[in-house]
């Protein structure tokens, strides 16, 4: 019985998998080599959540041998991370938590939730208990939706919700991205394109549901940021996590179905064969379609020549 009691204790929860994945990411998208120091802040920086998760999330990493820990504390990068392919789990079927956390986001965005809540709110409206509300509020925190008020209550943070927002957005990441894809000296790390491409291959095969919109936002985020790293520019990778960060929450309730996120992963791919061949104007190109086609999406609801023409949507994702 002990047994079992520690190992629910020390099983790593849903964020720490996902930050397992991206301090993977990072070590290979900066050809980390072995013994370089993982720093706890700057990870926190880079993946957009608190220094908690992060330090948990190396802990799992640790005992699995892909980093180590310093004698002097800290974390470094261990001789198997780099030969560590795909580490993202399947997500596992979704809890009271995960659909709270996408009712918070839906309400939101429709304007139904006021900027500043409290426990207690959160509770009467969606008769939950106050353990699963606490579980979702820390979550929101550590991707950097909500934030704890001085004494009581929470308050929601700025995000890129309405459409002069988005217009705005995207013209942005119009810019940096292709832009980014045709800097000199671009290099993507080695495996980087394999893993991300199985990442897509097994969200196009994975069953649809309503909370596989949060997997599918986070993967879409890797993704971007992770082709923007590649141009070793911290001023443009900075750029695209502040975008990804305000765009986070209000992208989290996809509401396109999965005929998009087929358009949307085959697109993705698409440039990762461009890259893999290293005909980055190709890239680029692709790169501007994928943004110009998503942008018409979020802000007008439709695409052209798609059979979601006419259909009002709320919200694009890429």
């Amino acid at each position: 019985m002990k047994q079992k009691s520690l190992a629910r204790r020390i099983a790593p929860s849903r964020l720490q998998n996902e930050l397992r994945a991206g301090i993977l990411a990072v070590i290979r998208a900066d050809l980390l080599e072995p013994g370089a120091r993982l720093g706890e802040v700057a990870l926190a920086e880079r993946l957009q959540v608190s220094r908690t998760p992060v330090r948990a999330a190396l802990v799992h990493l640790a005992r699995r041998g892909l980093v180590r820990p310093g004698k002097r504390g800290g974390y470094f990068v261990a001789e198997a991370a780099l030969a560590a392919r795909k580490t993202t789990p399947r997500q596992p079927g979704p809890t009271d938590a995960d659909r709270l956390f996408l009712a918070i986001a839906r309400d939101r965005r429709a304007g139904k939730l006021l900027e500043e809540v409290s426990e207690g709110d959160l509770i009467r409206r969606y008769d939950v208990t106050r353990a699963t509300v606490q579980q979702v509020l820390v979550r929101l925190s550590e991707v950097t939706a909500v934030q704890r008020k001085p004494g009581h209550g929470w308050r929601f943070l700025p995000t890129i919700s309405d459409p002069k927002a988005r217009a705005e957005s995207y013209r942005l990441r119009r810019i940096i991205e292709p832009a980014a894809l045709l800097e000199p000296g671009y290099r993507l790390a080695p495996g980087w394109i394999e893993d991300m491409r199985e990442r897509h291959q097994d969200m196009l095969a994975t069953p649809w549901s309503e909370t596989t919109s949060i997997a599918l936002y986070e993967m879409n985020a890797q993704f971007h940021e992770g082709l923007v790293a590649g141009a070793h520019n911290r001023y443009l990778l900075v750029a695209i996590q502040q975008q990804n960060r305000l765009r986070r929450f209000s992208n989290y309730d996809w509401t396109h179905g999965h005929e998009r996120v087929v358009v949307s992963c085959r697109e993705h791919l698409q440039i990762l064969d461009r890259l893999e061949t290293e005909d980055r104007e190709s890239a680029a190109a692709l790169m501007r379609q994928h943004l110009d086609a998503a942008a018409k999406l979020a802000i007008h609801g439709v695409v052209p020549g798609s059979s979601l023409i006419g259909r009002r949507v709320r919200a694009a994702i890429t």
